[in-house]
């Protein structure tokens, strides 16, 4: 049976990512490729994202092209199924493919909750509190745990992440548990701590379960190190995100080796894809990640990188983003913006978007901007009064943060 150890040498592979203005998380995702061709010498392995990063998902095609591939297999970079895993990612293929018809391109499934991720996830939080393998039972029944979620507004991607803290907190045996989000539903990871320091815990793990660095987990860990600040009284553990972990590498293997069989049996996500859009179901949007008619191929690289974004930002945030992703963009370009540069995804109307402890307390701070058009004039107005307060009110303390 064909698979990784067998692959052709006109058979090539491509990690799918959304692509970040922080370097680090290009160079961590460029990682993960590396990783695969490490354990697999001689296979084709290469990356791609959708937007703000190079290579994007049209040059990394183009790579395996000039090395001869005629048959790719593409898997989505990210952990949970949102619209840019269930969308975005296979209309990219699907146009590349139609530009290129002695092409075949299969598509697989997101790394989700397989039992390696779980794997990667708890060696991560083991490390934190300087444990190499699970401890007795009882052992972690006086720390907390706290798992930080990406938060999307797709209730399902919110529902994984919930389950996942359950999980890892069974099987490690933490004495108590909980979820919170850096996106935008509830609640934020700012009052999901604050409400955490309230359960007499003396001890709390924080693990944010991300593949990689950036602005995000910059922010996650500026999060507890104020809380810390705040509780001089429990200890805080900083837990190291996921990166190129080799229980990562062993799933995007796996996944990969799923979709070649699914190829085999006729039929599989790219198929699927394929049938929606016949149905009318999705709509094919022309991303950054592609090369567009008449375009200079510097100024798509540039796009890729998310250099190039001179257009006038006038946001009338009558747009709907429903990719299920909070964008932690720092817009500090003038906000005059009408989205007509091409995105293909958008952000859904949150209905929990004023929720008291949700996305309203990141406003000024956090939140995407393409949701800020979403908060009521009064709730805003609330959230600064309040923040105006504590200001005024905050005392300061010791931190006690480990990492």
């Amino acid at each position: 049976m064909l698979d990784l150890a067998s692959l052709p040498d006109n058979a090539g592979v491509i990690i799918c990512g959304h692509g970040s203005r922080a370097k680090i998380a290009e160079e961590e995702f460029a990682s993960l490729a590396a990783g695969l061709r490490a354990r697999y010498p001689g296979i084709k392995a290469e990356y791609g994202f959708l937007e703000y990063s190079a290579p994007n998902i049209h040059m990394a095609l183009d790579k395996l092209l000039e090395q001869g591939v005629e048959h790719i297999y593409a898997v989505p970079g990210m952990l949970f199924a949102a619209t840019h895993a269930q969308n975005d990612i296979p209309s990219v293929l699907t146009t590349y493919q139609e530009k290129h018809p002695h092409l075949t391109i299969e598509y697989g499934k997101e790394l989700g909750l397989h039992n390696e991720m779980i794997l990667a996830f708890q060696q991560r939080i083991l490390e934190a509190v300087g444990l190499t393998e699970i401890p007795g039972v009882g052992a972690l029944y006086d720390t907390m745990l706290v798992v930080v979620g990406r938060g999307t507004s797709v209730v399902e991607a919110n529902a994984e992440a919930a389950k996942l803290t359950r999980i890892v907190a069974e099987n490690l045996g933490f004495g108590w548990a909980e979820t919170v989000y850096s996106g935008v539903t509830f609640p934020s990871v700012g009052r999901g701590l604050e409400m955490a320091a309230k359960l007499g815990f003396k001890k709390i793990v924080v693990a944010p379960y991300f593949l990689f660095g950036g602005r995000l987990i910059d922010r996650i860990y500026a999060y507890v190190d104020k809380i810390a600040s705040e509780q001089p009284e429990i200890d805080y553990f900083k837990a190291d995100y996921l990166r190129d972990q080799s229980h990562v590498i062993d799933t995007f293997a796996l996944r990969i080796n799923e979709t070649i069989r699914s190829e085999e049996k006729g039929g599989g996500l790219m198929a699927d894809f394929k049938a929606r859009l016949a149905r009318g179901e999705v709509d094919v949007h022309h991303h950054h990640a592609e090369y567009q008619e008449n375009s200079d191929p510097q100024d798509d690289e540039a796009h890729s990188h998310g250099h190039s974004h001179v257009h006038d930002h006038s946001h009338d945030h009558s747009h709907s983003h429903d990719h299920g992703h909070a964008h932690y963009h720092s817009h500090s370009h003038s906000h005059s913006h009408s989205h007509g540069h091409g995105h293909g995804h958008h952000h859904a109307p949150y209905k929990h978007i004023a929720h008291p402890h949700g996305p309203r307390t990141m406003i000024d701070e956090n939140v995407c901007c393409c949701f800020m058009g979403q908060f009521p004039q009064e709730v805003i107005d609330e959230e600064r009064a309040l923040r105006a307060e504590r200001s005024e009110t905050a005392g300061t303390g010791t931190p006690t943060c480990k990492k």
